[in-house]
């Protein structure tokens, strides 16, 4: 599945970049606050810091802008991750620091995710499966970091319970944005992510049952 091609008239690559990321900030801060459908491109404009004849120099409608939105998120996340995930040894210590440190970018990209959850149902028909495609990758990530343990001799576990254990994981990370109204108000970042690691490995068939 292709990357969509978002059409920008002007032709500085650089420019086109450092644009775009002035507006992905900028409509990120207004869907949170407005929602997509009640933001406007003209406060998208302003909010990026720019006026909205040089907004459509970059885009050609707000369509346009949730697509980036989404697409940085899910880029941003699996930059972060990637080399974490490629040096985890297939430990169970490396497991938790894994997941540690996932549970950390989402807490640091909570905005981000929350805008994803909460606007990702208003993509184009074009745009929705490249992006679901992609979440669907960053699963697979934490599949092969599982699949690594098993291997090492740490679980006993099925492909399908390796598949749907990486679900759960995704999932707990991004919970922490999508619930803090009620999971800030209970829990540290800290304590969140002890207790749903002793959950999950409390979860896990050990070899020889230990």
């Amino acid at each position: 599945m292709e990357k969509r091609e978002v059409h920008a008239s002007v032709k500085d690559e650089k420019l086109v970049s450092m644009r775009r990321n002035q507006m992905i900030k900028g409509a990120v801060s207004l869907f949170k606050e407005k929602g997509f459908h009640r933001t406007t491109t003209r406060e998208i404009a302003r909010a990026a810091g720019f006026s909205i004849g040089t907004l459509y120099e970059y885009i050609r409608t707000k369509d346009d802008i949730l697509y980036l939105v989404c697409d940085f998120i899910y880029d941003e996340v699996k930059d972060r991750l990637k080399m974490e995930l490629e040096q985890n040894s297939g430990t169970l210590e490396s497991l938790k620091l894994t997941i540690s440190y996932f549970f950390k970018v989402m807490d640091d990209m909570q905005d981000e995710v929350l805008v994803m959850y909460q606007e990702a149902k208003s993509l184009t028909k074009d745009a929705l499966p490249y992006v679901l495609k992609k979440e669907v990758e960053m699963v697979h990530m934490f599949e092969l970091v599982i699949s690594r343990c098993v291997e090492n001799g740490e679980f006993d576990l099925s492909e399908d319970h390796i598949g749907l254990v990486a679900h759960n994981i995704f999932v707990q990370g991004q919970m922490w944005s999508f619930r803090r109204w009620a999971l800030q108000k209970m829990y540290t970042l800290d304590e969140y992510i002890q207790l749903q690691t002793e959950l999950l490995v409390i979860s896990l068939p050990r070899i020889n049952g230990q």
